[in-house]
């Protein structure tokens, strides 16, 4: 059998759809999912159900009937024909009327989803902030897509030495939800400071994992702060939703994630002028401060610190040697008192004037009823003293 070309077997296979007059008039049901409004006019998306999809363009020329622009999530009637794009052998469906029937059932069980999901607050809570300078970076994403690449190639360029830790993942398909999740549970604070998860773009059936509710609750369980890199900057995941942070793309997760060394050691010399000029300032400020203290006139004469301690001291002095000598003069006053009323009362004044007074041998003051005959009595005078006996009987008068 002689071998034809891939353009002449797109041909025949073109030729075999064109060929089948149902398939060139054809009604459809279905979902958009990936819409496109190219600057041509023309609009490009994927219809689907439940169970497969297939591309779909509608040309300029069409898209001039539509009353409102299509939008993901629509569930749609479509009118037009089957065909093949010879470019790259992709059979699709070229569209000339769509007619809306409503949210379709993927979009409405994502809605779903995303409303049950934040009453649980799962988007509500205060996002962590991100490490300023992370110890290493875990990656979430397929070994062999763009997105490594990328993630990693930025942060080579940014800060060479940061280690970066890959966790290889499934990103689409079946068994993607699952591999999302086992490498979310080997995330602890011992492996990484911060983890980026992601992938590159893709239609809205290639983010399906990014949606899946295990996943979303493995990225709120998480122990460490979360970059979303899913998708481009108009694909959004439920995913992107309860991140700590969400990155438009891959590369600006990476940028998100680690610090430009360069900009780092520049901030670091720049801490470290104002630090030695702060420091200088300082040591100059108290040189200063030093030398107006040595300059002082204190300093300089220093007895002039005391001099008016000095008055105060002898003002003080001067007052008590006045108080002393004004409360010695009471004293003596109070002295000369007192002695002139001892001297009234001293028991020999009255000797003085010619009085006498007698007394026994042992000494005991005699009155005159105490006189009696024949005793011996001793008669005191200012000037001496004699003793003398009482002459006479009982009843006499005494001499």
């Amino acid at each position: 059998m002689k071998p034809i070309t891939v353009s002449e077997l797109v041909a025949n296979i073109r030729r075999v759809i064109e060929g089948v007059a149902e398939w060139q008039r054809l009604t459809v049901v279905g979902e958009l999912s990936g819409v496109k409004h190219h600057t041509s006019g023309h609009w490009y998306f994927t219809l689907k159900d439940e169970g497969a999809q297939i591309r779909a363009v509608m040309f300029r020329r069409d898209a001039e009937t539509l009353t409102a622009p299509l939008t993901d999530g629509q569930q749609v009637l479509v009118y037009g024909r089957l065909g093949v794009f010879e470019r790259d052998g992709q059979t699709q469906l070229y569209v000339t009327r769509v007619t809306e029937l409503g949210a379709g059932w993927q979009y409405r069980q994502l809605e779903m989803l995303k409303q049950r999901l934040y009453e649980e607050g799962l988007f509500s809570r205060p996002k962590r902030p991100l490490p300023r300078v992370p110890r290493r970076v875990a990656v979430i994403t397929s070994a062999n897509g763009a997105a490594r690449h990328d993630i990693e190639t930025v942060i080579r360029r940014r800060y060479p030495t940061m280690p970066v830790r890959l966790f290889p993942v499934t990103v689409q398909g079946r068994e993607a939800p699952q591999s999302l999740v086992a490498a979310l549970a080997a995330i602890d604070p011992e492996v990484a400071d911060v983890v980026i998860i992601g992938r590159g773009g893709g239609a809205k059936e290639d983010l399906a994992a990014f949606n899946d509710e295990f996943v979303v609750r493995a990225v709120f369980q998480c122990p460490v702060p979360v970059i979303s890199a899913v998708g481009h900057e108009i694909d959004t995941t439920l995913v992107d939703l309860v991140a700590d942070v969400r990155a438009p793309t891959p590369s600006a997760a990476a940028e998100l994630a680690v610090p430009e060394l360069r900009e780092l050691l520049r901030w670091h010399r720049s801490l470290r002028d104002r630090l030695d000029q702060a420091l200088a300032h300082r040591l100059q400020w108290e040189r200063d401060r030093l030398a107006g203290w040595v300059d002082h006139g204190l300093l300089a004469h220093p007895g002039s610190l005391f001099r008016e301690y000095r008055h105060q001291l002898d003002r003080l002095e001067e007052r008590r040697d006045r108080a002393f000598e004004r409360r010695w003069a009471e004293w003596r006053h109070q002295l000369t008192q007192v002695s002139e009323r001892l001297t009234l009362l001293d028991p020999t004044l009255p000797l003085v004037r010619g009085y006498a007074y007698v007394t026994r041998a042992d000494g005991q003051l005699v009155t005159r009823r105490m006189l009696a005959p024949d005793q011996r009595y001793r008669v005191h005078w200012n000037d001496g003293s004699a003793t003398m006996q009482l002459v006479g009987s009982e009843g006499d008068e005494h001499d």
